[in-house]
């Protein structure tokens, strides 16, 4: 029986493994997975410049590997340091000198400190790597010159030091709880890209089966390095180096140094070819080259729990997704921090979603409990909790739910109004019809507001002559009895005295008005659809939808208002824009109309005077 070949993967993602988490890297995104104290996985990806994209030197064959070895050092350090922040609950506050930096010289001394925390890591590691193997291979009775000959068995016996040394350091690293995670989330990126290239499904069963060593691995590719350096070195010696030494041991030392370090992007680009060249290739000849590499990932590398794996799957899914789809924006992680970080992360996702980056400003305010004037200039260090809650809404308001429903309730004429799906949010040029109504009422008027909604004109009418020492009786109705249940808990926390009626515009309303108030729906039904996704997806449409050209409301209202209005009475309403002359034209029976324009200079209400 023949047997079924499987389906292989190629890829071109690799990975990094972090403080509790991983890091996937593909042509144009790259994404860290990380699990954060509370056991959440947590996900910050940015996008990258695609390969076509990129600067040439970038594609040309040993100088792309001495940019890569370069862009890993410092990205692969930036990626650690913000991994390790997501650990962090609370940050601490910035000293003044930190601030008097930051404010009168523009210097972020975050970013300083990582270019240093890479510049240090760069020199210790010289140190251990190349003075360090120096100087035991200068205990060795060599000739000090080590010209010649000489000098290739000097640099063959400091390699196989240097080999030594960087084993051992691998070795005891993996002691330090910490790090032998990180060598778990090692082995989890391992097996999360074996397990794709081996054309399975990512499960976290499917990639625990998996090998946790690769040919792509970086631990390999240090490997390489090291040998290629041990042949470099010994080259330039016997070419060069060693008929440049002196009789000074101080300065033979200097000058072998140097020269290795001149030699470096030399080395890394020749071991990054070799690295692309045995990853291409499963010949059992070249084995022999793999092997050692492939050995030392043994170490580099451990099994990894499941909720390891389960970090790796989803840096490795996110990546193929960013890939593909280049409309997914970029995540940030919840970390404590500098409050105007978040801020700024947080206007970039809103502006590329097209939200206003004033409805930031509002979320730090409101859960901050902070003016929100003060939110920009304000420096406050968020505690990881503050951070989350942020988060949070950020994510809620990502999904197109307006604002003022995620939090429950807006202001309306200084008075706080709760709002929901079962209501329209008012907006503020409606609080300049509910001015209008303010502004003619009599003492002992009765006052009706038709299409309440959510009670906001009606209670901010009540509130505002109550202020003024104008006793009058104010009626509200809605068709939507949902609408006027919520209506009835925001008279109740005002502490407006407002009758509530259920009623078709005019149909179950009883007794007659010296002031009918009215924002009827008036969209017309074609533009519906057109709205913002704010709108169209989650305001109640009962409350928007006018009808064909959005004035059936005001026909039915022009009709009727003669039953429930007194001789003398006053109607006040709101209209969309372009519709207030066609309204007027509607009340044939009035004594005088009027349209009046709103703040933004827009025809927006119209008076009716019978």
């Amino acid at each position: 029986m023949k047997k079924t070949k499987k389906t292989k993967n190629c890829t071109y993602i690799g990975g990094q493994a972090v403080m509790e988490g991983v890091m996937m890297r593909g042509k144009t995104a790259m994404v860290t997975a990380v699990r954060d104290p509370e056991g959440i996985v947590q996900i910050e990806s940015e996008r990258l410049t695609p390969p076509e994209k990129r600067k040439k030197i970038t594609r040309i064959p040993f100088l792309r590997g001495v940019v890569n070895f370069v862009s890993s050092l410092v990205v692969g350090n930036r990626v650690l340091m913000r991994s390790a922040d997501v650990q962090t609950e609370d940050a601490e506050q910035p000293s003044k000198a930190t601030k008097w930096l930051e404010e009168k010289h523009k210097i972020n001394v975050n970013g300083v400190f990582n270019v240093l925390a890479t510049v240090l890591g760069v020199i210790l590691a010289l140190a251990i790597f190349i003075l360090v193997p120096q100087w035991l291979t200068g205990l060795f009775p060599f000739d000090k010159t080590s010209r010649g000959l000489e000098g290739f068995w000097f640099n063959l016996v400091e390699g196989g030091i240097r080999m030594l040394i960087f084993i051992l350091y691998v070795l005891l690293i993996g002691l330090i709880p910490d790090l032998k995670r990180v060598y778990m989330y090692h082995g989890a990126e391992h097996k999360t890209i074996t397990c794709f290239e081996e054309g399975k499904e990512l499960t976290v069963e499917n990639v625990r089966g998996c090998s946790r060593l690769h040919d792509r691995c970086g631990t390999t590719f240090l490997f390489l390095v090291m040998i290629v350096s041990v042949l470099v070195f010994s080259l330039v010696n016997v070419l060069v180096a060693g008929w440049l030494y002196t009789d000074s041991d101080a300065l033979n030392s200097l000058l072998r140094f140097l020269f290795k370090i001149l030699m470096l992007p030399v080395v890394a680009g020749i071991s990054y070819e070799i690295l692309k060249l045995l990853a291409k290739t499963q010949n059992k000849f070249f084995l022999i080259f793999k092997w050692p590499g492939l050995l030392l990932q043994k170490i580099t590398t451990r099994e990894p729990e499941d909720k390891m794996i389960e970090c790796a799957i989803t840096a490795f899914q996110t990546v193929l997704a960013m890939d593909a789809d280049p409309n997914i924006p970029e995540r940030y992680f919840i970390t404590a921090g500098k409050m105007s970080e978040l801020l700024k992360r947080v206007k970039k996702r809103f502006a590329a979603d097209g939200i206003e980056e004033d409805e930031a400003e509002w979320i730090f305010a409101l859960t901050l409990n902070i003016p929100k004037s003060a939110v920009a200039s304000e420096e406050r260090i968020l505690k990881l909790s503050q951070a989350k809650e942020i988060n949070k809404i950020v994510e809620e308001r990502l999904t197109g739910r307006p604002l003022w429903y995620i939090f429950g309730d807006t202001d309306f004429y200084g008075y706080k109004i709760k709002v929901d799906e079962r209501v329209l949010i008012p907006r503020p040029e409606t609080e300049e019809l509910a001015q209008m109504v303010v502004g003619c009422a009599e003492e002992e008027n009765t006052i009706l507001d038709l299409c309440t909604g959510s009670g906001a004109i009606a209670i901010a009418v009540y509130k505002e002559l109550e202020k003024n020492g104008r006793k009058c009786t104010v009626v509200a109705s809605d068709i939507s009895a949902e609408a006027l249940a919520l209506a009835r808990e925001n008279a109740e926390v005002n502490e407006a005295d407002i009758k509530f009626v259920q009623s078709d515009l005019f149909s179950r309303l009883r007794g007659r008005y010296d002031i009918i108030v009215s924002n009827p729906p008036y969209i017309p039904t074609a533009e519906l659809d057109s709205l913002q996704r704010e709108v169209k997806n989650f305001e109640p449409r009962l409350a928007l939808d006018g009808g064909a050209d959005g004035l059936d409301f005001y026909r039915k209202i022009a009709e009727e208002v003669g039953k429930c209005l007194n001789r003398g009475g006053t109607l006040i309403m709101e209209v969309g824009a372009g519709q207030a002359k066609e309204v007027a034209k509607l009340f044939k029976r009035c004594d005088y109309s009027m349209i009046v324009k709103d703040f933004a200079g827009v025809d927006r209400f119209v008076k009716i005077v019978f």
